[in-house]
This record gives C-alpha cells, structure tokens and sequence, in this order.
C-alpha cells in the first residue's frame, strides 16, 4: 500500500468516525461525545452515555451507519470563531468537546458538517467528500477508556470499528482479528487455566496458578542453568531499598514517575524497586575487585515494581508488578565487545530453545537535541557505547532499526521486539550498556598495572519478565507448547474402573522418569474426560483398557497428530524423552 492509498485509507477511516457518532446520537440522543480518530486498521469514537450499552448494541448502531452512508450525505468543513463555538456547544451540552476547545489556541476553529447539519463535530480533518465515499464497515467491540487517557477523570464507552475499501479487504481483516482471538493470551490464559487476575488482589498483579508456574519454573530452572554454564552466579536482592539508593542511581531524579511513593520505615523513605540495578551493584562492592575476576556476571530472577496507569494495563503484556530474568555484567573495556556477543550467543539458543522466531532488533539511542536533559553522563562515553552496539549488530547481519531517543537515561541499549498476535511490538529481551553507574556508584576494579580503574556494566534480561515473555509464548503457540514446556505432558484415561491399577503402575514409570503426567480418575465418561483434556491441550493421551492390560501396551493418541496406537510402556517413555531432549527440535 502506497502513501496515497494509507492517507485516502485514513481519510475514510476518519469520516466513518464521524458516521458513528452520527448514528449513536440517532439512537441514543443524550450521548455526550469525546473524540473519534482514525486508528492503525480502523477508527473508534468515545462516548458518554446516560445508560450502558452492551456489544450486542453494537448490530443496531451499525446498521444506523449504514444507513447514514447510503444516502450519500456529504461532508463539508466550516469554521466558528470561538465565542460562536462555545456557545453552540453549550447549547448543544457537548462538554467534553468543550474541554478540547481549551488545548485549540485558534481563534477560527474547524468544525465538519454532515448532511444538512445532521451531524455537527469540532474536527481538523481532512474527510471525504460525501458519506457514500466511505467503504464496507464493521463494528468490533466496545472497550473502556477514561476521558484523555486520565484515570482521575470520568471512565467513557470506547466503540471501535474498521472500514475498508473492498468487501474483501474487510473479510481478509476480520479473519484475521477472529484467529487473533484465538490465540490471544488472555483468553487461552483462562482457558488453560495458567494465570489470573483477581480484582480482589489488584489490577496488573497477576496470579500464576499452578499450571502456568509450572512452566514458569521451568524457564527459570532452564535460564539458571544456561548461564550457570556460561559463568554466571546468582543473587537475590530484596524487593524494597532505601531510598538513598535510588537517589544515587539517578531513579528518583529521571525515574520517579514510574515508581510507586515512599513507604516510611524508622523516618526513612523505602521504595519498591522498579529495577534490580541499584542492589547489583551494591553487591559487586562488597569485595575488590581485580581485572582477574572480570568478566563478574551476577545474574538475579528479581520482581520488580511499576506505576501503569489503569487504561494501560493489558494481560500480562502490561502489568505492575513483574519478575525480571535480570542479570549485570562487569567487565573491561577490552572484554566489552565479546560479552555482548556472548549474551547475544545466549538469547539465540534460549530463542530456539523455546521455539520463538517473530522478533527484530532495535537500537535506541539517545537524542540529545530533543531531550539535553534526559541523559547523565558524559557525551563521549555515549558515543562510544552506542558506537559499539551498533557495530556489534552490523557484524552479526542482522536486520535493526536505530530509534533515537529510546534510550535509557544511564546508557544506550539493544532491544529484542516481538510483534504479538494484534501486530503491536513489545520489548522482551534488552542489553543495556552502561558507563554511569560505575561513576555513580564508585565501582572500580585493579588493573593489570595496579591502577584503579572504573569497569563497563552490561544490564541484560534475555526472557526480559517473565510475565510479558509468557505472554508472547502463549501467543506464539497459542497454548499448544512444546513438551518439554507443557505443564501436562501426559494425561491417562481409564475405560472403566478396573484398569486403574494399571493406570497406576504406568503413572509410577512416567514419574520414575520425570515425566509430569496425571490420572483423570474423575466419574466422567472416557470421551468426556479426552474433550477436557484437550481443551487443555495436553500433548499426549494415553488410554487404558482391556487391551492394553492384555498387551502390556498404552494407546496413545497425539494433540498434534491425533492416534499413534499402541506402544510398550518402555517404548513410549523413551519416545517422550527424546521429543523432551531435542525440544521438539528435528
């Protein structure tokens, strides 16, 4: 799609706004409305209405849409000059668009006529030129959103719709929104039953519950292996510091809007941390240190703490509290360059390991001549960080995009970015490269020569939370995870009541050999208990009767390739613990 085709795109998209809020006043004509932009793939226009509306009110409105865009009204702009317009708002009771009158420092203000004044609305434009213009359109779902993102400010009804030139376009579209559900992570979160939220315990805290902190651990176990192996050690901070800590970090003075107040303990101000840093490089003080002892990897599974507006809060992919795979690398200015590269080496086995191919690198930089402020430390030090990163990408072929002005306050860094069900990106992995806080914290290691001298510091968190990965992993598989992940990996159904002591002895073998499995001895009929089993996609089922008592085999079936038949006990634990080794790898 060419840059015309996105902006006549735009254009409809906006009209078809406009078109709503026509037909919600048609319907329900005390509606207070809010603002109604094109968005990427759509449109959606914000309400207050004087009773709630339900989705299935959705139909009706956009059949009043269709209506408006069939008679072919046209779209017209004129302009009031602001006593005229808030006068004719007042009379109106249009509030909120009253509210915006305030941010329009013009004095002859736009304003976008539909049809014979049928529809009136404080807009720039641009629009089509009659509502006939506007393509094949569809309601998809009403949404919460507190009035300009504020959450101290009155919660409206957000209705989003799509337009698209074609019939097509809009069935290609909506197909895809429709297996977007399917694989969200939200909805196969309940229906897997791996975490929740519970209202009670607060928004943005989720609750891992016992399948999904099954698999939790067992990426945790993985990752402290893996970097066991390539020289780390582990610590763990507590999840408060005081607050001269943060201080010095240099949170309190470019951070501190993300961080939760103070909690006072003996006339003390104590913080939640929102980061694992401060308390790693308190660690590294402990001892002196000698360039003998760098590169000092200490890697940290450490919860952490954010202040996220309500409205911003999404599942697991936007939460308050989360647990970070965190870890701080010390090192020479000699060894910089090869730690990188080592860590990135990491991120592509845990990366194949876990079956996870949609990502792409970003590097973000600073931008000093937008924010001078923004950045501590000294320019040439910045220089050379990002230089590096920048070569280390280059040298590895990969494909990145340079984003200036991401970057931290304390160093530039390179981000992992996944790309979820919905097109969205998120961060998942980041290697952060760091030349401040060894200044700040006077962190300092002897050279070869006995001179003192202050070490780089690599922040790095290859899972990134835990809580945002599972999320993306959810998705990626949508909930279908390979073996080795899969917090069932072997259910078994009994035909009937006498083959449970078989049942038995074959659940005793599985566990003999680590294999997580479980008896559905539940007073259900066989298919009943096959139907609930995959439904929580359990990879393998393995059924007992008659037949294989007499055999001294188990029938197994497949989640993924349905019937295998019978096989010896021995036979298929070792086919599951090749599938578990190999990571479902060829």
């Amino acid at each position: 799609m060419n840059k015309q085709q996105e902006s006549n795109l735009e254009k409809m998209r906006h009209s078809a706004s406009h078109v709503l809020a026509s037909a919600v006043l048609k319907l329900y004509p005390d509606t207070k409305l809010g603002i109604g932009p094109a968005i990427d793939n759509g449109f959606y226009y914000d309400f207050e209405f004087t009773e709630p509306i339900e989705e299935t009110d959705l139909k009706q409105i956009e059949e009043e849409m269709r209506k408006i865009i069939k008679r072919k009204l046209p779209m017209t702009q004129t302009f009031m000059k602001r006593k005229e317009a808030i006068k004719y708002l007042k009379q109106i009771g249009q509030d909120y668009k009253l509210e915006l009158l305030e941010d329009i420092p013009d004095e002859e203000l736009s304003f976008y006529v539909t049809g014979d004044n049928e529809f009136v609305d404080l807009c720039r434009g641009p629009h089509v030129n009659d509502t006939g213009d506007i393509g094949p359109i569809k309601l998809i779902k009403t949404a919460g959103a507190y009035w300009r993102g504020d959450e101290t400010k009155k919660m409206l009804t957000r209705i989003y719709g799509t337009a698209f030139e074609t019939k097509e376009e809009l069935k290609d579209h909506l197909q895809k929104l429709d297996d977007a559900e399917r694989f969200n992570h939200r909805k196969l979160g309940k229906q897997l039953k791996l975490f929740a939220i519970i209202q009670e315990i607060g928004q943005g805290l989720p609750v891992w519950l016992p399948r999904g902190y099954t698999i939790r651990r067992i990426l945790e176990n993985y990752m402290l292996d893996l970097e066991r192996k390539h020289g780390y050690q582990h610590i763990l901070t507590p999840n408060i510091y005081k607050g001269e800590l943060f201080a010095k970090s240099g949170h309190l003075d470019f951070y501190k809007d993300a961080m939760y107040p103070p909690i006072k303990i003996d006339d003390e101000d104590y913080y939640l941390k929102p980061m694992n840093c401060p308390g790693g490089m308190m660690v590294y003080k402990l001892e002196s240190r000698s360039y003998r002892d760098l590169p000092l990897k200490l890697g940290e599974l450490g919860t952490v703490y954010r202040f996220e507006k309500s409205g911003e809060l999404q599942g697991l992919q936007r939460v308050r509290g989360f647990t970070q795979n965190d870890a701080h690398l010390f090192c020479t200015p000699e060894q910089l360059e090869d730690v990188i590269i080592e860590t990135m080496d990491l991120m592509d086995i845990f990366y194949k390991d876990v079956g996870f191919t949609k990502y792409k690198f970003r590097l973000s930089l600073s931008d000093r001549e937008r924010n001078p402020n923004k950045y501590a430390g000294d320019i040439a030090k910045w220089e050379l960080a990002e230089d590096t990163l920048r070569k280390i990408l280059v040298d590895r072929g990969v494909e990145f995009e340079e984003m200036p002005g991401d970057a931290a306050f304390y160093g530039p860094k390179i981000d992992v970015q996944a790309v979820n069900i919905f097109g969205k990106e998120d961060s998942v992995s980041t290697i952060q490269l760091d030349f401040n806080f060894p200044e700040k914290f006077d962190i300092t290691y002897i050279d070869s020569k006995g001179k003192e001298k202050q070490p780089f510091v690599i922040h790095r968190a290859l899972i990134g939370s835990f809580e945002r990965f599972f999320a993306f992993l959810i998705e990626h598989h949508g909930g279908d995870f390979p073996l080795w992940l899969a917090p069932d990996q072997v259910e078994i159904i009994t035909i009937s009541e006498k083959h449970m002591d078989y049942a038995k002895n074959i659940l005793t073998s599985f566990e003999n050999s680590n294999i997580r499995a479980s008896i559905d001895d539940r007073s259900k009929s066989m298919q009943s208990k096959i139907r609930d089993a995959e439904k929580l996609k359990i990879p393998y089922l393995v059924i007992i009767g008659d037949k294989e008592i007499e055999t001294d085999t188990v029938s197994v079936r497949s989640r993924l390739h349905k019937e295998i038949g019978l096989m010896k006990k021995q036979e298929f634990i070792d086919f599951l613990e090749k599938e578990i080794r190999s990571k479902g790898k060829n």
